[in-house]
């Protein structure tokens, strides 16, 4: 069973992940869980899209007391958190500032869209948002 102190985010492109920050650091099969949930909750989440307009998709999928949560951009990029059950206040603020930082890594003329984000000051950013809304 995954832990319910988890936290798994994970940027999505069209055909592979972007970026990964993994909080906690569990046993591998803990991990390999984690993933395979969020990996899922990929179909639910197309199936989600389709029946709003909004960019966060709220709660999309439930599992041994995780939840994952969804925000889709408009060029169809998912950011996908694995969480055992935040405020989702918090939650949609953590997706909002992940957004504007990822859309200004979007404007880095040295970034090809729709591949592997390896920037350490991305990584940074995003580990400080998580810390700020999600601790």
């Amino acid at each position: 069973m995954a832990s319910p102190n988890a936290l798994l985010f994970v940027i999505v492109g069209k055909n592979e992940p972007l970026y990964e920050y993994n909080k906690v650091q569990a046993a591998d099969s803990v991990t390999r869980q984690n993933y395979f949930v969020l990996h899922s909750a990929l179909d639910l989440v197309e199936k989600a899209a389709y029946t709003t307009t909004n960019m966060y998709l709220k709660v999309v999928d439930k599992v041994n007391h995780q939840q994952v949560s969804t925000f889709l951009t408009a060029g169809n990029v998912k950011f996908m958190l694995l969480h055992g059950g935040k405020n989702e206040d918090s939650i949609k603020n953590f997706f909002s500032d992940v957004y504007e930082l990822y859309v200004k890594l979007l404007l880095n003329p040295f970034y090809a869209y729709d591949t592997p984000i390896t920037s350490k000051a991305f990584d940074t950013r995003v580990r400080a948002i998580a810390r700020r809304y999600l601790s």
